[in-house]
C-alpha cells in the first residue's frame, strides 16, 4: 500500500497537465440535458466519448445504462472491479439553458456537481490511465447509470447489477461534491410526498367554506410531529418541500408536501410510515378532501464495517493526499452494490457551491486531488489490498 501512496501527490500533477481533456469532456457532456428518464443522448455522447478514448468495450443495456470495459491484463480472470456515476440532472432542456461557463478554476452550469462532473471524468478515466501508464489485472467497468434520483429510485443501477453475469469485485460511487467526504453505509430511506386536493372530492365547496389545501397539509406536519420517534435506532422525518396554492387572494386547492423518512433501521422506517398513512387518511376522512401518500424512493440500511480493508484502504488514500476524511450516510448506487454483499464507496470529486440550483458551481483545481484518490484505490482494489479475506 505504501508503494500506491508514495505515486499520489505525482498522479495529482499529472492528471493537471491533461486538464483540458477533461474539462472538455465535463463541459460537453454537462451541456446536453439529460433528465431523469431523458438521458439517452447524454449517454450516447458518454459511450462516444468512451469509444474515443478506445474502451475495449462499450453499449447499452436495457435500461439505458452506458458501459464501458477496460479490460484486465491477459491471463487474469479477476472479477471486476466497477466505476459508477448517474448520468441523470434535475434539469430538462425546457427547465434552464444548458450553457456552461468556464472561468480560469471554475465551471459553472446546471447539474454540474450533481452530476455531471462524475461523468465527465469517468469519460475521462481511459486517457488518464494511458498517461499514467497505468494497467490493472482486474476488468474495469465504467457505468454511467440512469434511472437513478428522485423518481428514478435508482433503477438504472439495480438493473445492472441484477442482470450482471459475473461476480463484481467492488465499487466506487463517484460523486461530485464533496471533496474530502465518503461514504460506506447507507440509511433505511422511504422518501415520499403527500398531495391534497380539493377539487378531487367531487364535492361543491363555496368559497367562503372551501378547505384550504395548504391548512389541510400543515395538520398531518403537526400530526407528524406528534410521532415518537426513537434514538435507538435512529429514526427521523424530514420535511423538505411544501408547494401550494395560485395567489395571495384565494384559497389553496392543491398543495404538495415532500418528506423523507431516514433511519439505520428499515424496520423502523416502515414502522414510521405505517404510522403516517393513518394520519393521512384519518385527516382526509375528516375533512372530506383527497389526500394521497405515495412512495418515491425506498433505500434499504446496508454498511461496511469501519475496519473492513476497503474503507481502511480509502482513509489510507484520502489522508496521503492531505484530506481529512469525513462520512456520512449515502442517498446513492451504495445501498445496491451493499445490500448485494458488493463491498462499496462513494467518494466526491471537488469542492463547489449551489449545488442543486442551475448555477451550480464546481472548482477545477480541487478535481485533480479527487481523480488521485479514485486511481489510488482502484490501484489497491486491483492488488487485492481491499478484499475482505
Amino acid at each position: 500500500m505504501d508503494e500506491i501512496l508514495k505515486k499520489l501527490p505525482f498522479f495529482v500533477d499529472q492528471i493537471q497537465a491533461i486538464k483540458e481533456t477533461v474539462i472538455s469532456n465535463i463541459v460537453l457532456i454537462g451541456q446536453m440535458p439529460g433528465p431523469t428518464f431523458g438521458e439517452d443522448t447524454r449517454a450516447d455522447l458518454f459511450l462516444e466519448r468512451l469509444s474515443c478514448a478506445q474502451v475495449d468495450e462499450c453499449g447499452k443495456d436495457q435500461l439505458k445504462n452506458a458501459i464501458g470495459v477496460i479490460k484486465g491484463k491477459a491471463g487474469k480472470k479477476n472479477d471486476p472491479i466497477f466505476l459508477t456515476a448517474h448520468l441523470d440532472t434535475i434539469y430538462s432542456a425546457d427547465d434552464v439553458d444548458h450553457n456552461y461557463i468556464v472561468r480560469k478554476n471554475a465551471i459553472t452550469g446546471p447539474g454540474i456537481l450533481d452530476n455531471t462532473l462524475s461523468i465527465g471524468i469517468l469519460a475521462s478515466l481511459p486517457t488518464i490511465f494511458r498517461h499514467l501508464k497505468l494497467s490493472f489485472s482486474s476488468d474495469i467497468v465504467l457505468a454511467g447509470v440512469t434511472q437513478s434520483i428522485g423518481r428514478g429510485n435508482l433503477r438504472g443501477i439495480r438493473h445492472l447489477l441484477n442482470t450482471w453475469a459475473r461476480p463484481i469485485r467492488s465499487g466506487i460511487i463517484m460523486e461530485g461534491q464533496v471533496l474530502g467526504h465518503f461514504n460506506y453505509y447507507s440509511e433505511g430511506i422511504i422518501r415520499g410526498e403527500i398531495s391534497c386536493d380539493i377539487l378531487a372530492t367531487g364535492h361543491f365547496f363555496t368559497q367562503k367554506y372551501k378547505p384550504n389545501a395548504i391548512l389541510i397539509l400543515n395538520e398531518v406536519i403537526n400530526e407528524l410531529l406528534t410521532i415518537s420517534l426513537p434514538q435507538r435506532p435512529r429514526c427521523r422525518i424530514i420535511i423538505g418541500r411544501i408547494t401550494g396554492g395560485h395567489k395571495h387572494g384565494d384559497i389553496a386547492v392543491q398543495a404538495r408536501l415532500g418528506f423523507e423518512i431516514q433511519s439505520d433501521s428499515d424496520e423502523m422506517v416502515k414502522e414510521v410510515y405505517g404510522k403516517m398513512e393513518d394520519i393521512v387518511e384519518g385527516i382526509g376522512q375528516e375533512h372530506s378532501v383527497a389526500l394521497k401518500l405515495e412512495t418515491i424512493t425506498v433505500q434499504n440500511a446496508a454498511s461496511l464495517k469501519y475496519g473492513h480493508p476497503l474503507v481502511k484502504c480509502t482513509v489510507a488514500v484520502m489522508k496521503s493526499l492531505g484530506l481529512k476524511p469525513v462520512s456520512e450516510s449515502s442517498e446513492s448506487e451504495l445501498s445496491v452494490f451493499l445490500s448485494r454483499n458488493i463491498p462499496a464507496v462513494v467518494l466526491g470529486m471537488t469542492t463547489g457551491k449551489n449545488a442543486h440550483l442551475a448555477n451550480a458551481t464546481m472548482r477545477i483545481n480541487p478535481m485533480f486531488t479527487g481523480i488521485a484518490q479514485i486511481i489510488g484505490l482502484l490501484l489497491a482494489i486491483d492488488k487485492g489490498l481491499c478484499d475482505d479475506k
